[in-house]
């Protein structure tokens, strides 16, 4: 799910990228925080950051014992968060012969265990698929309608892994 989300942060100017006039100095600011931004990656509560929208307010500067100047800053962005019990697409990128591995969004390990493919059955060879009765495939590239039953945070790659479904109407490959 995408959320809209206002977020404080503070970003530190060097002392040489200051200039008197200011214009040089909000453009300053404004590159450091997406800078700063686009490193962050993720957190457990907000999700994957994905775009800031707008700079909401640019704090007064406090000179710091180095010489640069710290700014408090409000701005509004865009994140991505997976939710128990919510309904997604994804591609397969990888096939096993107990699951697959999916993509959704900046989200790179959604699994589908083929306990959770009901119908399903694995068929090996050079491009493992899994197959039901209808001649449906799951495959690599293939897009597929899930529902996601858990999730899970990893703080060392601050990232999310997801656990997901295809039990339940009109969940499956997308045609």
């Amino acid at each position: 799910m995408f959320l809209k989300v206002q977020l404080p942060w503070n970003v530190i100017i060097p002392a040489e990228n200051l200039d008197a006039k200011g214009l040089m100095l909000q453009r300053s600011i404004i590159i450091r925080l997406l800078d700063e931004f686009a490193t962050k990656k993720a957190t457990k509560d907000l999700g994957y950051f994905l775009a800031v929208t707008t700079l909401e307010n640019i704090g007064e500067g406090k000179v710091r014992q180095t010489g640069d100047v710290l700014f408090p800053v409000t701005f509004s962005g865009i994140t991505f968060k997976l939710y128990r019990g919510e309904i997604l697409e994804g591609v397969v990128h990888k096939v096993l012969k107990h699951g697959v591995f999916l993509r959704c969004g900046p989200v790179e390990n959604i699994y589908l265990s083929y306990l959770k493919m009901p119908d399903y059955r694995y068929v090996p060879g050079e491009n493992p698929v899994f197959l039901n009765d209808k001649l449906s495939k799951i495959e690599k590239d293939v897009v597929v309608r899930f529902i996601v039953i858990g999730t899970k945070w990893l703080e060392a790659e601050r990232e999310f892994q997801a656990l997901v479904s295809l039990e339940g109407d009109y969940l499956g490959p997308v045609s």
